[in-house]
C-alpha cells in the first residue's frame, strides 16, 4: 500500500464537503419535472409537470397561483441550477482524484451504489461495508491498497426498524432500484426458498448486492426490512461495525455520498468475522485479515487512539469477543507480522 499525496487528501475531503452541499441543494432541484401554469377561466393555475410510465408527462395539481406559490417555483428553479453546478464540481474533484492515485470503485458497482443512495437508502440509515467500503475507507486513511483486495460483492447494512426519523424522508424499494437499472439483477434463492431472498446478483457476472442486519442472537433467518421493501441477513458483531459510522464519498465516475463504518470499528470486526469464517471459506478469511492489517498498520502510525477506543468498546462487551480479536491476531501474525505487533503494542 502507499500513500496518497498531500494535495489529492486535501482534494478528496473538499469533495465530500461538496457532496455534502450538493446533497442539501438538490432535494427540491434533483426532483424531475418543472411548474408550469394553466390558465382556466381566467385564473392562473400551478401544475407540477413530471415524467410518468413510459414516456408519458403527468401534471399534478398544485393550487391557484399566488405570491407562495410563485416563491416556491423560483426556489425550485434556483435549486436546480445551483445542483447542477454542484455536479459538475462534483464531477471535476472526482476527475482529478482519479488521475491523482485515489481508491475508485468499478463502474458497475458504483452505478448501483449511485441507484441506492439515490433511492434514500443511506439517508434512511443504511451503512455500506465489506469490501465496498474497504475501498472508501483508503481514501478517507489517506491511502491507496493493493488491488488484489477488491471484489464486486455490495454489501449493505439495513437495520429492520428506523431508530431515529429522517425528516422528508420516505421508505424506499430496494428490488425495484435493483430492477430499474436494467443489468440484470435477480434475486438469489437460498437454502429454505421459503425464505424471502437477501441478497441480488447479476446473472453470470460477480456484482452482486447483500442486504445485512445485526443479529440479536435469537434468530438466522431473513428479517423483515419494511422500509425498504425488502429483507436482510443477520449478522454476528454487526452492530459494532455500524455503531457512529463515517459520512464520506465514493468514488467513481462522479461520486456518492455513503456511511461507511468507523476505520478502527472496521478493522477490528474484520478480526472478529476472520474467526467464524469456515474452512471452506479460507480465501475469504485471509481477505478479512489482510483488509484488518492494512487499515490497523495505518491507525497504528496516523491514529493510534481510535484503536485504543474502538478496543476498549469491543473488549466491553465480552471475554469472548476480546478471544476472538487475539486468535486473529496470531493468524494475522503469519501473513502481516508488523501489523500485528503494532496491533498488540496498542491493546495490551
Amino acid at each position: 500500500m502507499e500513500r496518497l499525496p498531500l494535495e489529492i487528501q486535501t482534494l478528496y475531503a473538499e469533495l465530500v464537503e461538496r457532496l455534502v452541499s450538493y446533497e442539501a441543494t438538490r432535494a427540491i432541484g434533483h426532483t424531475p419535472g418543472t411548474f408550469v401554469t394553466k390558465t382556466i377561466k381566467g385564473r392562473e393555475y400551478y401544475y407540477f409537470q413530471h415524467p410518468g410510465p413510459g414516456e408519458a408527462k403527468r401534471q399534478t395539481y398544485v393550487g391557484p397561483r399566488d405570491e407562495n406559490l410563485d416563491a416556491l417555483a423560483k426556489r425550485f428553479a434556483e435549486g436546480r441550477a445551483q445542483s447542477s453546478t454542484e455536479r459538475r464540481s462534483v464531477e471535476r474533484l472526482a476527475a482529478l482524484l482519479r488521475a491523482g492515485g485515489a481508491m475508485v470503485a468499478d463502474a458497475p458497482s458504483a452505478r448501483v451504489v449511485a441507484a441506492l443512495a439515490d433511492a434514500g437508502v443511506f439517508h434512511l440509515g443504511g451503512v455500506l461495508v465489506g469490501t465496498h467500503a474497504f475501498i472508501v475507507l483508503g481514501n478517507v486513511l489517506g491511502y491507496r491498497w493493493p488491488s488484489a483486495l477488491r471484489t464486486q460483492d455490495i454489501d449493505i447494512e439495513a437495520r429492520p426498524t428506523i431508530d431515529v426519523a429522517v425528516p422528508g424522508v420516505e421508505p424506499t424499494d430496494v428490488p425495484s432500484t435493483l430492477d430499474r437499472l436494467e443489468m440484470g439483477f435477480l434475486p438469489v434463492t437460498g437454502l429454505d426458498p421459503r425464505n424471502p431472498s437477501t441478497s441480488y446478483k447479476v446473472r453470470g457476472q460477480g456484482l452482486r448486492v447483500d442486504l445485512l442486519t445485526p443479529s440479536d442472537h435469537r434468530r438466522s433467518k431473513p428479517v423483515p426490512v419494511p422500509h425498504l421493501s425488502a429483507a436482510a441477513q443477520p449478522l454476528r458483531f454487526l452492530d459494532y461495525l455500524i455503531e457512529a459510522p463515517v459520512r464520506t464519498a465514493l468514488v467513481d465516475g462522479g461520486a456518492t455520498l455513503v456511511n461507511v463504518p468507523d476505520p478502527a470499528r472496521f478493522a477490528l470486526h474484520k478480526l472478529l468475522v476472520a474467526q467464524e469464517r469456515p474452512a471452506a471459506m479460507q480465501a475469504k478469511r485471509e481477505k478479512d485479515l489482510v483488509q484488518a492489517g492494512h487499515v490497523l498498520t495505518v491507525l497504528a502510525e496516523d491514529r493510534p487512539g481510535d484503536v485504543s477506543i474502538a478496543w476498549d468498546e469491543l473488549r466491553a462487551r465480552g471475554s469472548s469477543w476480546a478471544k476472538r480479536v487475539r486468535d486473529s491476531l496470531d493468524a494475522l501474525e503469519r501473513l502481516s507480522p508488523g501489523s500485528a505487533s503494532q496491533l498488540r503494542d496498542l491493546i495490551g
